[in-house]
């Protein structure tokens, strides 16, 4: 299954989420991210922050959202960052996550949302090997 997540500046939220999904899916499922107004740079403390938890975060940088990511998605999930009313995906989202942004937070905060992304990542992937098994 592939799994887009969306957020607006694909700098936090979202590449949060990409990174612990692929990470924990053992490669069964696959996850991609994208923002509708793109940042020009991922958060800097996304990257220690997920360092924190043994994933790595690599070379990502913030990438638009475009049609191809969208019909290459099984699931697309935002990332409570209202871009409901910004984003092209429209029809295609399929649940909001509701998460604060951690763009000028405290590493604390930042941690906390981390934390928010792993537990549902986890649970999705749970939700994803249970539709695969049952199809």
């Amino acid at each position: 299954m592939q799994v887009l997540f969306v957020c607006v500046h694909n700098a936090g939220r979202s590449q949060m989420a990409e990174a612990i999904f692929n990470a924990l899916s053992g490669g069964r499922h696959h996850a991609m991210s994208g923002g509708t107004m793109p940042g020009s740079a991922v958060n800097p403390q996304v990257g220690p922050v997920l360092a924190e938890i043994g994933v790595a975060l690599g070379s990502a940088a913030p990438k638009p959202l475009d049609p191809a990511l969208i019909t290459a998605a099984d699931r697309t999930i935002t990332m409570g960052c209202g871009v409901a009313e910004a984003c092209p995906a429209g029809l295609y989202i399929t649940e909001d996550w509701g998460l604060d942004d951690p763009a000028g937070q405290p590493l604390p905060v930042v941690r906390a949302v981390r934390d928010q992304i792993a537990a549902r990542v986890k649970a999705l992937i749970d939700e994803l090997d249970r539709e695969v098994r049952a199809s």
